[in-house]
């Protein structure tokens, strides 16, 4: 029997833990430069916490896991959670990261058990790189995303959030490099969760713009989508690498979500746009049992909405920044 269904028919099998909401980068569509509120600790859930929350989870049909934050590197021994999480039996397990850490922790974490990595890269340009990160950390970045390959941690994907006006001359730039390093490039719409509300439909370069770019200078094929929020395409001319595109505003794929999120802090979301969450952590400590614990998650996915409704006039903006939400 299915558990983890929604009364549109949706099927939870994905989850993403936020593991920490500290990130050191500071990108400018995410997050404030300064001033921020951090989680406190004693409200963060422990690795014990997360994973027994999870066991619930894969028990009710969860297949796959990403880490995500903030930047989940921040929090220390994260391979000993990746340890645990790989023996619940799931299908896929991931983390996503801006990779500023990476190459030096990517063995310990394959080691551990993890079967690759997605990571956060917006410009290949590094004076850009600063611009939008508020860092000057890009050589960083791509000796991580060298020894995530060396590690086995494959394929990796390299996310890049598309901002019209911003960095979409990098597009077929980004696609030489998905050639030239055999890496998944995705072109990731940009979305409404930054602080300050500042977000506006004039900084969206709509995915269909992007394939009409890269189709022009390297033909494309599609390939199976199935659940995936990313439509992914192969080169014609049999190149390494693909490149894809992430339509959550132009295109969203609601009716196919299969999603859920832990927060750091331990509240349940159904939908990165939800304005209503799920509080685990409370009862967990209270010592609920398993079958406590699944019934509120259970009740929680029944709940879940039939989509974000970006560009629509009943639109709110998340309260909680994308860093304390996770990826």
């Amino acid at each position: 029997m299915t558990l983890l269904i929604d009364r549109y028919g949706r099927v939870a099998r994905d989850l993403r833990i936020s593991v920490t909401d500290r990130c050191d980068l500071r990108c400018t569509y995410c997050m404030p430069e300064d001033g921020l509120d951090w989680i406190a600790p004693d409200q963060q859930l422990s690795f014990e916490e997360i994973l027994k929350l999870s066991q619930v989870l894969v028990d009710l049909g969860i297949r796959s896991v990403r880490l995500t934050g903030g930047e989940p590197l921040m929090r220390p021994h994260l391979d000993r959670l990746v340890a645990g999480l790989s023996e619940l039996g799931l299908e896929d397990l991931s983390l996503t990261t801006n990779g500023t850490t990476l190459a030096r922790h990517a063995k310990r974490l394959a080691t551990a058990g993890l079967d690759r990595v997605n990571i956060s890269l917006d410009s290949l340009n590094a004076h850009r790189f600063a611009e939008m990160t508020r860092r000057d950390a890009l050589c960083k970045v791509l000796e991580g995303i060298t020894a995530a390959q060396e590690a086995g941690l494959t394929p990796v994907k390299v996310n890049c959030v598309m901002i019209a006006g911003t960095n979409e001359d990098e597009i077929l730039a980004f696609v030489q490099f998905a050639r030239r390093t055999d890496c998944d490039v995705r072109f990731i719409e940009n979305m409404p969760l930054g602080a300050g509300n500042t977000w506006n439909s004039q900084k969206v370069l709509s995915s269909a713009e992007i394939l009409r770019r890269i189709d022009s200078a390297y033909p494309l094929v599609g390939m199976s989508r199935g659940s995936e929020p990313a439509a992914s395409y192969s080169f014609v001319d049999g190149s390494p690498g693909r490149v894809g595109v992430i339509s959550s505003v132009t295109e969203p794929f609601c009716e196919q979500c299969d999603r859920l999120r832990l927060t750091s802090d331990g509240f349940l979301r159904t939908c990165l746009f939800a304005h209503t969450e799920t509080d685990l952590r409370t009862p967990l400590r209270a010592g609920a049992s398993q079958e406590e614990l699944a019934e509120l998650i259970c009740s929680a996915v029944a709940l879940k909405g039939p989509g974000h409704a970006i560009g629509q006039p009943e639109f709110e903006q998340p309260v909680r920044l994308m860093s304390r939400i996770g990826g």
